[in-house]
């Protein structure tokens, strides 16, 4: 491991990046603990940056968070930030208030109050908020200059100092500058300028490192599901509560009905029914036996078990689906770089157009050279502030997030809306995203001369007294249609065939085909190909025999949602091709995609495989949007281009997806594709305002028109010129609130 500091730099093929220090955070950031410190840190938007210990990414300046998944958060970035976003908007107002009084309200009294101590009150106000609130921002702009990498923290860096040193030589030495260049209250001052555009840089901070915050609360979430502790049994059988980190393969654990398993293993004794919807994503808990395999973090329902511990600690599937969380999380790459590229030009070439305005004017300009070179270079300088340029971006994405929530989409972050519109191929999870996700009575066929009513009073008779989860389905059937459950005795559940009671005084049996030939049940042959038919629509199918006569056949099954098969069709239409991705049994995937129109069907697909075709789909070229609502969803919702959680799903999917669908419809995201394209074409026009200005206004600033016409532009001019950009971009972005989706 490398020391402090020192860049561990790789690609991802393995090979070494060459890439100068990396360098330290702000003074004023808070030490990380010893912990943190020692570990390997990288830049979430490039991934091949990696090095000991916290810094500063040495291609775009942004902060480095740690490879490895930590338990404790490290919050003091955004703890740092926030102090200082809060005192630069504190002091910001008064600049703001005594600069911009008389535009905003006109014959304001407060320079007529302060007179000439206005200027001086600007200078002691606005220091503060340069050289100790935006010094984290001035230390990436001068690391990104003797890097020679270019981002926007330089953008950043050379508005503020440029607009505060320019207003600074006006209050200490106003007589440097000409005559024309004296308004009412002599030379303009630009204190507000640099404040403001701190205060909008930090605020942009803050909110950056709290989505992060987010990010790694999903992966907490994740580490949540294990318990801290188990319940290990010596030879001897007695039983000791032990911490996770102490338990080795091959020791015997323990597990009590409600408690979730510590570890994968297999079971030695009991029968219960374990949840598996972290794993499978599919809400009915799974039989288990001795020989049977559990995974940690899965839930045990009823019975006792003991189980041998088989994989500990980061072997688990638990931890495995973590680290591929993190892992994925960290390989994207936000909007932003889109700037930061076209800022690797840009920058410099302002610099350069304003260093030979100095020059130029130095040495041929009138009386005073001197004053007039820097005046223009300065006005080069201000016109070309990234006021505009750092909003161009945020301000649409702003506007976007807004109006997808009035839409019942919430976008995480700027990419997902960036790639959203790029998506050619959506994988979709089965139940709870194009299913209801939750299994209900959907058939009831009486035999042997019954009534549907009698049918569904007997089986729910049957069924009250059993904890199997298709149960409570037949049971809120009943419960629909008014049908009251009847009296039961003698009750007794057949481990996988079924149950069998005295219902009213006659012998009842509920089950498969299995309990009906051991319970002496006649099937005919055209109820059992009734039943394969009900089977391949992706229903449940259970046979109701009483007094030994088959009785009825009744099928439970997880409906399609009723917004399903119009979204399909839209999404389809748009040229999406749809792959359907479950941990479901493959009849019941194939039968909901035939329904559906899927283009492709994968089943039985575990969390780490449901990861692998989402790799796969990409590696083949696709970009891929992923849309699920469970656990076992949240490495491939992670991986993907775009990953879509349903709203009605778990927190864990939706921490670790970048759009979530507040109503769990699949139709918002026929609606995010259309504001993704909306907010990108309004993201082109504002960066075409934003430097539109500049290609007019960086010439003129540097005198380009003087020969001809004998005109200069002030700086004042070169500020309002610079406003009215940001005007224009804020005005555009606004337009996306009316946008049609």
């Amino acid at each position: 491991m490398n020391t402090l500091n020192t860049p561990d730099t790789k690609d991802r093929s393995g090979s070494e990046v060459d890439h100068d220090c990396c360098g330290n955070n702000a003074p004023a950031k808070t030490a990380p603990t010893p912990e943190l410190a020692g570990a390997t840190y990288t830049c979430p938007m490039h991934p091949e940056v990696r090095q000991t210990g916290p810094g500063s990414c040495p291609i775009c300046g942004m902060a480095l968070e740690p490879v490895e998944v930590q338990v404790e958060e490290d919050d003091s970035e955004l703890r740092d930030m926030r102090r200082r976003f809060l005192w630069s908007t504190v002091l910001t107002l008064p600049i703001a208030l005594v600069a911009m009084g008389d535009m905003v309200l006109p014959g304001s009294p407060v320079r007529g109050i302060l007179g000439d101590g206005s200027r001086w009150l600007e200078l002691v106000l606005a220091t503060p908020v340069v050289f100790w609130a935006a010094w984290p921002l001035l230390v990436r702009c001068g690391e990104s200059l003797a890097r020679r990498r270019l981002n926007m923290f330089t953008l950043i860096g050379l508005g503020v100092l440029v607009a505060y040193t320019y207003s600074t030589v006006a209050v200490l030495a106003p007589g440097v500058f000409p005559a024309g260049f004296r308004g009412e209250h002599g030379v303009a001052l630009y204190f507000e300028a640099a404040a403001v555009i701190v205060t909008l840089v930090l605020l942009g901070q803050v909110l950056e490192l709290r989505a992060r915050s987010s990010t790694g609360a999903a992966i907490r979430a994740l580490l949540d599901l294990s318990p801290k502790t188990a319940r290990r049994v010596d030879d001897a059988g007695d039983e000791e509560e032990v911490t996770l980190d102490v338990v080795q393969v091959g020791d015997r654990l323990r597990l009590r009905p409600g408690e979730a398993v510590p570890v994968d293993g297999k079971v030695l004794e009991g029968t219960s029914s374990i949840d598996e919807s972290m794993v499978t994503g599919e809400p009915m808990p799974v039989e288990k036996a001795a020989g049977d395999a559990v995974v940690g973090g899965t839930v045990n329902t009823t019975g006792s078990l003991l189980i041998e511990a088989e994989k500990v600690g980061s072997e688990t599937l638990l931890s495995r689906i973590v680290q591929m969380v993190a892992e994925a999380q960290r390989s994207r790459a936000p909007i932003q770089k889109l700037v930061d590229k076209v800022a690797a030009w840009f920058v410099p070439t302002v610099i350069v157009c304003a260093v030979l305005s100095f020059l130029a004017w130095s040495l041929w300009g009138p009386e005073p050279r001197f004053a007039y070179g820097l005046l223009n270079a300065v006005a080069v300088l201000i016109i070309a502030c990234p006021c505009a340029l750092g909003l161009a971006t945020p301000m649409s994405i702003m506007v976007a997030t807004g109006k997808g929530a009035q839409l019942g989409v919430l976008f995480r972050d700027a990419r997902a809306i960036e790639s959203l519109r790029d998506v050619d191929t959506l994988v979709v999870d089965k139940t709870g995203t194009l299913t209801v996700g939750k299994p209900e009575l959907t058939k009831l066929l009486p035999r042997g001369g019954e009534d549907e009513e009698t049918v569904l009073r007997l089986a729910a008779s049957i069924e009250a007294r059993s904890e199997h989860p298709l149960a409570q389905a037949i049971l809120s059937g009943a419960e629909k249609r008014g049908v009251a459950p009847g009296s039961v005795q003698d009750f007794s559940s057949v481990t996988g065939k079924g149950v069998l009671a005295i219902v009213d005084g006659e012998p009842v049996a509920l089950g498969n085909l299995a309990l009906m030939e051991q319970e002496a049940v006649a099937v005919s042959d055209a109820d059992r190909s009734e039943a394969e038919s009900l089977r391949e629509t992706g229903a449940t199918v259970m046979f109701l025999a009483r007094n030994r006569r088959l009785a009825g056949i009744i099928a439970v099954a997880d409906p399609i949602k009723d917004s399903t098969p119009q979204a399909v069709r839209e999404l389809r239409a748009m040229g999406l091709r749809i792959v359907m991705l479950t941990g479901d049994s493959r009849g019941t995937a194939q039968a909901v995609g035939r329904e559906l129109g899927i283009d492709e069907v994968i089943a039985d697909a575990l969390p780490d495989e449901k990861l692998g075709t989402v790799e796969r789909l990409q590696a083949a070229g696709s970009k891929v949007a992923m849309a699920g609502d469970g656990i076992n969803d949240s490495p491939a919702l992670a991986r993907a281009d775009v990953g879509i959680a349903m709203g009605t799903g778990t927190d864990v999917a939706m921490e670790s997806a970048a759009v979530t669908l507040v109503k769990g419809d699949l139709r918002g995201i026929v609606r995010a594709r259309h504001l993704s394209e909306a907010t990108m074409r309004n993201i082109r026009q504002n960066l075409v305002f934003a430097f539109g200005y500049n290609a007019v206004g960086v010439p003129v600033a540097a005198g380009a028109l003087y020969p001809l016409t004998g005109w200069l532009l002030s700086p004042m001019i070169a500020a309002a010129a610079m406003s009215l950009s940001s005007v224009s971009v804020i005005a555009n972005a606004l337009r996306l609130r009316k946008a049609p989706i």
